[in-house]
């Protein structure tokens, strides 16, 4: 062999040497991106509301709310860019619905999911073409529709609560603390939960020592429930008064939530203290043409003490607002022990930490609808 062919074949000996060893490399450095990709891909496991354990792949980079208040709930821990499809009602602007108002641009984009409402069915079917990795719910499903919704969609079904009165409410720091761990957003969750108990713990402290017989007799009508309603329509059990320890006359009939009471029973209380929500004012003001000589007869609107107050019950308990009502409860109630407070500025602390720098002009928004913090001028 000649010494030119000798070392023309060394040469393809190198080469292939050198080839059989990149294509190795390159090999080897994809199993191991395939490894760490892997590696970082974990199933936790939650125990949902309803007591469900439901498994999940996480990280988890879209999912979806569907029921009362479920994606209240995900924007109160920041997870609106995880939003992958909403329901239909939320593609319209609803006044007092404070999530819905500041988010309502990047809502109105999104994929419908279904019609949504408190009785609505879920579409199983829109809901796989958007493909999230978790469905978060509440309504009144039992596990066995959970389950069932879980099994035609394939994805998993979180039930989430607001308890009884959606306010102060275990079932509510535990839907949060749910949906934290699942979007890993903790801290977040931990951050709103111990802000809610907060604020609960400082109205009760405001308040417990204040005798009975210092506290004046206090009604809350036109409470929208199902519907929109006069003055008629009142709640035992109201938790902005429950907050602060309030003297509710409607507590006395012993019925928990919403109630429709005679017109009469008002003029039996008549207590020293009215306040109207905002949100049916319009329907109190031509009740009041009607009927004036029975809103004369009661103590409260000739003493000049009747007091709007800002709707938050809106497909479900607006958390936030309600806060803020209580801190305008116990301004009126109760002047000395809230000296220190200005409601406004509350309520913008108050929509500034559920909702960061969006929260900023909610109560302004709120007063332009609504009327804010005000006497009721009949």
């Amino acid at each position: 062999m000649s010494k030119q062919l000798k070392k023309f074949n060394g040469i393809v000996a190198i080469l292939l040497v050198i080839v059989i060893s990149l294509t190795a490399c390159s090999k080897a450095s994809q199993n191991q991106s395939q490894t760490s990709q892997t590696s970082k891909e974990t199933v936790q496991t939650v125990t949902d509301l309803v007591g469900r354990q439901v498994e999940i792949k996480t990280p988890v980079h879209k999912v979806v709310g569907i029921g009362p208040g479920a994606l209240r709930l995900i924007t109160y821990i920041d997870g609106i860019d995880r939003v992958a499809g909403v329901e239909n009602i939320e593609k319209k602007l609803v006044d007092g619905r404070t999530y819905n108002m500041i988010f309502q641009e990047k809502l109105a984009q999104l994929p419908t999911i279904g019609q949504g409402g408190p009785d609505s069915t879920a579409d199983a079917e829109k809901l796989v073409e958007v493909n999230p990795d978790v469905i978060f719910v509440i309504s009144l499903l039992d596990k066995a529709k959970a389950d069932d919704l879980q099994a035609k969609t394939g994805i998993p079904v979180v039930v989430l609560s607001y308890g009884k009165l959606g306010t102060f409410e275990e079932d509510v720091y535990t839907s949060l603390e749910i949906i934290g761990k699942i979007m890993g957003k903790e801290d977040r969750a931990k951050e709103v939960v111990d802000y809610i108990k907060g604020i609960q713990k400082d109205l009760q402290d405001r308040t417990k020592d204040i005798p009975e017989d210092k506290k004046p007799t206090v009604y809350i009508g036109a409470l929208g429930f199902k519907g929109a309603h006069g003055i008629e329509s009142t709640q035992g059990n109201y938790p902005p008064f429950m907050a602060v320890n309030a003297k509710n006359v409607a507590d006395t009939l012993g019925q928990k939530g919403s109630i429709m009471i005679e017109r009469e029973k008002l003029l039996d209380w008549n207590p020293d203290i009215i306040f109207i929500d905002e949100g049916n004012f319009d329907l109190v003001k031509q009740d009041y043409q009607k009927n004036t000589d029975f809103y004369k007869s009661l103590k409260a609107v000739k003493n000049d003490n009747v007091y709007g107050i800002l709707p938050y019950n809106n497909y479900t308990t607006n958390i936030d607002t309600a806060l803020v009502d209580s801190y305008w409860v116990g301004k009126v109630l109760y002047p000395e022990a809230f000296k220190d407070i200005d409601p406004v500025e509350k309520a913008k602390e108050i929509y500034s930490l559920f909702f960061g720098d969006y929260g900023k002009n909610v109560y302004d928004k709120m007063e332009e609808v609504y009327g804010g913090f005000e006497k009721i001028k009949f």
